[in-house]
């Protein structure tokens, strides 16, 4: 069933893609490959720099919010921004469909779902004022 909305909760160990309608949710988790590590140094790096983004988890998040017209992307950290930046590089196409980047904690998917919705409401006011 395709939904018109669908918001995105994601950290850099799992991702949640919820597609919404007003009666009806379909929950959808990814997972990366390989388990999350201290992504803020490489261990026994001299550079202490940065491990490398999982490409194919955000292209694998990108897959799950098929279908959707609307996207809103939420979650507690940097992997949101990630995400928006592989969708730009990546997944052009997508990238108009994401409507909103915003910061949560770590909510239950019934919160995520309830603060979804009245974000949508919102923006929907807005448009069409």
């Amino acid at each position: 069933m395709s939904h018109y909305h669908a918001v995105v909760w994601l950290d850099h160990n799992e991702a949640h893609i919820m597609h919404i309608s007003p009666d009806d949710v379909e929950t959808s988790v990814v997972k990366p490959v390989t388990p999350h590590r201290n992504l803020q140094r490489k261990r026994g790096s001299v550079s202490g720099s940065r491990q490398p983004e999982d490409q194919h988890f955000y292209h694998e998040v990108v897959e799950a919010m098929s279908g959707a017209k609307e996207v809103l992307i939420v979650g507690p950290g940097q992997a949101k921004l990630e995400l928006i930046k592989h969708i730009h590089a990546h997944d052009p196409r997508v990238a108009d469909q994401v409507v909103g980047v915003e910061t949560v904690d770590h909510p239950s998917d019934a919160q995520v779902v309830a603060f979804a919705r009245k974000y949508f409401v919102a923006k929907d006011r807005m448009v069409s004022q």
